[in-house]
């Protein structure tokens, strides 16, 4: 232990001064910063990048707090450790963000400032409002190396970015080609399938009919839940299999407006029991349909703006309506022309973007289009166990995903973002940008230019206007964060693969496949070993957080309120493993106390004064009493219990653990038996004992819990003085050997029976003053018959935990009749009552509770009885009543045999 000297701690704990000095500190003494030629084991972890202009959280708490405990955590094992933290440029999030401010500030477009300016602006919005996460990450004590901080529109970050496309698209896995996409008409971009989340909603299904040409006064019957995207018509498709619509096929049939004869299919794709069996096929807005139309060579025809309004000007009624009030009005025209049969309310799933909320539009849009690499690694790597995903059961769904896989849409219609590295030659862009598709056979003729720098003669280009997929960039964070193109970095070498991920189960496809992916093509291994799924936060009715319900607490206030320790330890006591957190700001007022309940300990063995040196060797174990070993191998027993935990990924248990040990088995149950050895009567050698005692446990203890709390145990070591000055707590290696390794086992064993036989009986004793009353009386006494052979030594001790006057050693006690009584470990104990009660007004209170028992034993019983509450009520009703009576039955015996001891 370091030296002796003290600095006396003030009455109260103030968490915010203390955090600030202690983080403060680490930076100053570069705690954080790895070294990438360092001879110890080296361990990482990469942050999932938050969006640069992001706020904090309490799912970012959870998260964050996660990944600091397992960067602490590895420090004290004497690993090398560099959490590499960083940003993201979220293209979408973003662009809309400064977009909707220069429409209200200004009243324009991007399109009116140009690309160039545009971007200026977003970047100054980045410098304005970007980096505000990185310092409340700070404020959580977050052991990130900031000087590694990236950013995924860095330079040397851009550079990769762009020579993987240039990799992929030269291998032949990226491509340009038109397609139905995911296309979100207020961010006016496609989207990617995980970018899009199925919805349930209510919606209707409209029964319309549509006559067979040359057979007037015969229909054909079609369902749909789209009325309004008729006029993009092509065909109506039938199962061959079905005989309803046999006759049909091959004929025509008239669509209503425009008017016009469309061809009657058949395809085996068509479910002959939805709806009527018969499918209008609209190839540019629905991507089954486009399939269809694919196969039958249809026309295409795209009725809607990229803005979700109707483009039919053969429609003027329809013409330039926002899409869902078009809806309405093709149905009341269809009804109008008594094409319109029925409408019934029907339950479906619809895509909603993730970013601006509202439903998607299938799309037809010429898009670049990846392949994905890698793709039996990637899936082989989890199957196989190489890596672990916790809980285990997402590897299930991720394996789903790996076996039905789609080709990725990589670009957005967006220019903050990785701008495309493909260029079209000038005299060839109208017949370029037309084609139905671009692959590398283009770049072989001359027409295209793919590269990370321009092509020489830029003049003669066009540069593609898209950006890349935040994603796109996002998949080569582990290895890219690490090194640039082409340099195999010592941090690289050092640091890749990373031991550990931790991320939501939500980008499970967004992001860790992909980067798995990734990491095994431009990387050539695996990119982490354990992917730790966090759990989704939701308050207490079940709902998830968010600021439009008002339930999502803002975790800079509570950090204020409660300290980021407090925060930290609150949030992860209550975090499962795999299941749902239901969030109550109770539990970070109980991280809050938990802190103060340490604090306190430590100011209370202030009290005790400096001791110039441990006045017992550990290896003498017979000279100490119980109560100090049982602490000591305790302790020894949370150590091992807390790898173990950590090896399981067990956080919510560390916690618990490290809660139920200081403040049940250290201060409720140690601190009290010391207490003696303590007063100004022990002697010098019983005090000094117990003072080091508490020190060698506390030290340790702190050290253990510093990963979940680290700023108090920082504050505290050093007071304590147990920490030399200059050095931190949070970069100490832990103890090689247990505390207690050099005693033999059966002393030690021996020892804790004999202080849990105390602590088991002082509550019994306790419970038995609160029985009859007696519970804060001082002057009781107990008489123990049958006593162990060593409780002579410990009676005193045993006083003092229970509230006694005396324990007194008679086995010839004759004890009268009635006196209360309790077997204990160490013998049966005698409670004598004479001068503590009124034994009459005992018995008369007795007797009156007695008669309030029954009554509700009766009542329950009746109820119970009756076969119309039994087959009626609610099973957890019924159960209910049941164990209440239990309950009743239960204290009516405890009663009674009060009452008796008292005759």
């Amino acid at each position: 232990m370091a030296g002796r000297r003290m600095s006396e701690l003030p009455k109260a704990y103030e968490p915010q001064a203390v955090e600030a000095k202690w983080y403060s500190a680490w930076l100053d003494g570069k705690c954080f910063e790895a070294d990438p030629v360092s001879a110890k084991d080296g361990y990482s972890i990469v942050i999932p990048p938050p969006n640069v202009t992001g706020i904090l959280h309490l799912g970012h708490v959870l998260n964050n707090a996660l990944q600091d405990i397992l960067a602490r955590r590895a420090r004290q094992e004497g690993k090398e450790v560099l959490w590499l933290p960083g940003t993201d440029h979220a293209g979408i999030a973003t662009q809309a963000k400064v977009e909707r401010e220069l429409r209200e500030s200004e009243g324009k477009t991007r399109r009116d400032l140009g690309r160039e300016e545009f971007l200026k602006r977003v970047w100054d919005w980045k410098d304005h409002h970007g980096g505000i996460i990185i310092q409340q990450l700070k404020r959580l004590g977050c052991s990130c190396d900031w000087s590694r901080e990236r950013f995924t529109m860095d330079p040397a970050y851009s550079k990769w970015v762009s020579q993987v496309f240039v990799d992929l698209f030269r291998e032949g896995l990226i491509y340009r080609g038109k397609r139905i996409v995911n296309w979100c008409p207020v961010s006016l971009t496609a989207l990617s399938d995980e970018e899009v989340i199925m919805t349930p909603q209510r919606s209707k299904l409209y029964y319309m009919k549509y006559e067979v040409a040359g057979l007037p006064g015969e229909y054909l019957r079609i369902s749909t839940t789209r009325p309004e995207t008729l006029m993009g018509d092509t065909a109506v498709a039938v199962n061959p299999k079905d005989p309803r619509f046999a006759k049909y096929i091959g004929r025509h049939v008239v669509r209503p407006f425009p008017h016009a004869e469309i061809p009657v299919i058949a395809d085996d794709h068509v479910d002959m029991e939805f709806g009527t069996g018969a499918l209008k096929i609209t190839p540019a807005h629905d991507k089954a349909d486009f399939e269809i139309g694919a196969r039958h060579n249809l026309p295409i025809i795209d009725v809607l703006t990229p803005d979700g309004h109707i483009n039919c000007p053969e429609c003027p009624d329809l013409h330039g309506m926002e899409r869902f009030a078009a809806r309405k009005v093709a149905a009341k025209k269809l009804e109008d022309m008594g094409a319109l049969e029925k409408t019934e309310e029907y339950d479906n799933n619809v895509g909603f973007s993730e970013r601006a909320h509202v439903p998607i539009e299938p799309r037809i849009s010429m898009q670049w289009f990846l392949k994905y690499p890698c793709v039996k690694e990637a899936a082989d790597a989890v199957a196989n166990g190489e890596i672990q995903f916790r809980p285990e059961r997402w590897a299930k769904t991720y394996a789903h995903w790996m076996e039905n896989l789609q080709d990725w849409c990589i670009s957005r219609q967006l220019w903050w973002g990785h701008q495309i590295p493909v260029w079209y030659r000038k005299d060839k862009l109208g017949e370029l940008t037309q084609a139905e598709s671009l692959d590398t056979s283009h770049q072989t003729h001359g027409d295209l230019y793919v590269g990370v720098e321009p092509p020489a003669d830029p003049e003669n280009w066009v540069r593609d206007e898209d950006v890349m997929d935040t994603w796109f960039s996002s998949w080569l964070w582990p290895f890219a964060t690490m090194s640039d193109v082409g340099d195999s970095s010592a941090t690289l070498k050092k640091f890749y693969p990373t031991a550990d991920l931790v991320t939501g189960p939500d980008i499970i496809f967004f992001w860790v496949a992909r980067m798995i992916m990734a990491g095994y093509r431009f990387a050539g291994e695996l990119p982490f070993r354990n992917v730790y799924f966090t759990s989704i936060i939701r308050d207490l009715q079940g709902r998830k957080m968010s600021k439009s319900l008002g339930n999502s607490p803002d975790p800079i206030d509570l950090m204020e309120k409660y300290g980021a320790d407090g925060l930290r330890f609150g949030l992860l006591r209550i975090a499962p493993v795999g299941s749902d957190l239901r969030f109550d700001e109770t539990s970070v007022e109980e991280g809050r106390n938990f802190a103060n309940k340490l604090y306190n300990a430590c100011r209370f063995r202030q009290m005790g004064g400096e001791i110039s040196n441990l006045k017992f060797e550990i290896s003498n174990g017979a000279a100490l009493p119980p109560y100090h070993l049982d602490i000591m191998a305790k302790l020894d027993k949370l150590a091992a219990d807390l790898k173990e935990s950590y090896a399981e990924y067990r956080f919510g248990e560390i916690a618990q653990l490290l809660y139920e040990f200081l403040w049940s088995e250290f201060c409720d149950k140690f601190l009290e038996a010391v207490k003696l050895d303590l007063r100004e009567s022990a002697t010098a050698e019983a005090r000094e004992a117990a003072l080091g005692v508490f020190d060698t446990v506390m030290a340790r203890y702190l050290q253990l819990m510093s990963p979940y709390m680290p700023h108090i145990t920082e504050e505290l070591s050093a007071r304590m003085g147990y920490v030399a000055e200059g050095d931190f707590l949070m970069t100490r290696p832990l103890p090689a050997a247990p505390l207690l390794a050099g005693l033999p086992a059966e002393a030690v064993a021996a020892a804790q029976q004999q202080a849990a036989d105390i602590y088991e009986t002082a509550g019994r004793l306790r419970n038995l003053k609160a029985e009859y009353k007696v519970a804060t009386r001082k002057d009781v006494k107990f008489i123990v018959k049958g006593a162990s052979g060593w409780l002579a030594n410990e009676t005193k001790v045993l006083a003092l935990l229970v509230g006694a006057s005396e324990i007194v050693l008679d086995d010839a006690y004759d004890a009268p009749k009635g006196t209360p009584a309790s077997v204990t470990p160490v013998g049966e104990i005698y409670l004598p009552l004479e001068g503590l009660i009124d034994v009459a007004a005992e018995r008369l209170r007795l007797t009156k509770e007695i008669e309030k028992i029954r009554a509700e034993v009766a009542r329950a019983e009746s109820k119970l009885s009756n076969p119309s509450f039994v087959d009626r009520a609610p099973a957890a009703v019924v159960e209910q009543e049941r164990a209440r009576l239990d309950d009743w039955r239960a204290k009516l015996t405890q009663l009674d045999e009060m009452l008796a001891a008292l005759a």
